[in-house]
């Protein structure tokens, strides 16, 4: 699977994975939740973007552009992954074609919502229902 599209001064952001099926990305991905890289997950920087390895699933990803990289390294330090690409210098016009490559890197399971992010705990309180998950308001 691939995501490609023109992004500011004319560059490609591309982010693709090896040995994925054909067809698009049909979850939608949320900028304003909080991301990570997965802990199976090495990332290795080089001159063109990184390469990505999942040891859990054995897929290898490719980013095709270093401030997608930068975005994705410091997914962790940022609230939201809206707030990682604005900190990388991402403008609105090329915010989309940012979404769909984070999409991409969520779908095969590269990045993941972040433990405390609101959909994360909805989920944990919503199938536990009893337990210290549960705040029993």
């Amino acid at each position: 699977m691939s995501t490609e599209a023109g992004g500011s001064g004319g560059s490609r952001l591309r982010a693709s994975t090896e040995a994925e099926g054909s067809g698009a990305v049909t979850s939608r991905f949320d900028l304003d939740r909080a991301w990570c890289v997965d802990d199976r997950v090495a990332v290795r920087p080089e001159p063109f973007g990184a390469l990505l390895y999942h040891f859990g699933t054995r897929r290898l990803s490719f980013l095709k552009n270093t401030t997608v990289l930068d975005v994705v390294q410091s997914l962790a330090d940022h609230p939201s992954a809206r707030s990682a690409c604005t900190a990388a210098g991402v403008g609105a016009a090329a915010l989309p074609a940012y979404e769909r490559a984070l999409a991409t890197l969520a779908e095969s399971r590269m990045i993941r919502e972040r433990p405390g992010s609101a959909s994360a705990v909805s989920a944990i309180a919503g199938s536990a229902g009893t337990g210290p998950e549960s705040t029993g308001s």
